[in-house]
């Protein structure tokens, strides 16, 4: 019972640490479908009345494909690695800073305001209400009566 609790326990801390990663779908939550890509019809065109001949077109649109998709594999063979490490590396600060520092300050923040508000909440009550009702009693018997005069 024992060794199969620790199996168990080592597979839920493997899979944790390890995912399994869809190699057809890189990106599933659609974060790069509006901004990166980019076919040949996005970027040239040619309006009716200005055509270059079919053989020109044809090469073109072949050219642009093709070097788009081996400088985009060249480069990512290239320095896929480290700018995917240095990204790693710079979400990692920004989540060690937002829990450690961030959160911490924002909780004091929230916790001395709440204070600052009973405060000023009473001050409110205390000074402002009474004179605020005074002032309502006294102008409450002033009648306005509008006339429009020819």
């Amino acid at each position: 019972m024992a060794d199969q609790y620790n199996t168990n326990e080592e597979k839920i801390l493997k899979d944790s640490h390890t995912k399994e990663i869809d190699l057809i779908n890189r990106d599933p939550k659609q974060i790069n479908e509006d901004v990166v890509k980019v076919d040949f019809e996005d970027v040239i065109a040619e309006p009716d009345g200005t055509h270059s001949m079919d053989g020109v077109w044809k090469g073109s649109y072949t050219t642009f494909t093709v070097s788009k998709y081996w400088c985009y594999r060249v480069l990512s063979a290239i320095f896929g690695i480290p700018v995917a490490l240095l990204w790693g590396f710079c979400f990692a600060c920004i989540s060690f800073c937002h829990i450690w520092a961030v959160m911490p300050c924002i909780k004091s923040y929230l916790i001395e305001t709440h204070c600052l508000s009973r405060i000023y909440s009473l001050c409110i009550h205390t000074f402002c209400d009474p004179l605020f009702e005074a002032l309502g009693k006294i102008f409450s018997s002033v009648r306005v009566a509008l006339r429009k005069e020819v």
